[in-house]
């Protein structure tokens, strides 16, 4: 329903001349998704756990824009989410949500948060233990798309080599590195507090 209800609305923004600035011309980049899912299925229980956000490309839809940790349960099949931080109002925020296989078969994740539509959740790289990139793109009529990236980490801070690891993935489906903006994480943010929300 969500899904539907956002196309609607890119259609009427295109429409009427007023497309978002996050919708641009263009296609998805072609990523082997089918490989990364294969190879990430067997893994995915390792996913689970807390994953701060450290760095994320221009999305309208992360409420959180400080102090950004998400906790993610893996029950077998999916991943239930709980998303923590600061909202623009500088307010700690909460936001329920899920991880899981694409409903009509897709080979990559999707994430589907409460207020929010489904969206891909392609894992371009991990270990598993320090660090994540994490790619969503989603195409519409007209010639048009919109994505978002993120790169995560197990603790508030992420060292140098794991960055390069996510902006070498990120460049090599031809991401724009410059897109992405630090999410402030660190001593001022209220993690024991966030953990009882």
């Amino acid at each position: 329903m969500n899904t539907s209800l956002f196309f609607l609305a890119v259609v009427a923004a295109v429409a009427a001349d007023k497309i978002p600035d996050f919708v641009v011309p263009g296609k998805c980049p072609v990523v082997d998704e089918k490989s990364l899912f294969d190879e990430q299925i067997p893994n995915h229980p390792k996913y689970a756990g807390v994953w701060y956000e450290i760095a994320l490309t221009n999305n309208p839809y992360q409420l959180l824009k400080q102090c950004v940790r998400n906790e993610y349960s893996f029950d077998g099949n999916k991943f239930i989410a709980k998303s923590t931080g600061i909202n623009a109002d500088g307010n700690l925020m909460k936001r329920n949500g899920q991880i899981l296989p694409m409903p009509l078969g897709d080979p990559h994740l999707s994430v589907d948060y409460e207020g929010s539509w489904i969206a891909p959740y392609v894992i371009l790289d991990t270990d598993y233990e320090n660090f994540s990139c994490i790619y969503s793109c989603t195409e519409y009529n007209f010639g048009y798309y919109s994505d978002f990236s993120f790169i995560f980490s197990r603790s508030p801070s992420l060292s140098d080599q794991y960055l390069r690891r996510c902006e070498a993935a990120f460049k090599e489906i031809g991401v724009d590195v410059s897109r992405f903006a630090k999410t402030v994480q660190g001593s001022d943010c209220p993690y024991e507090t966030q953990k009882s929300l």
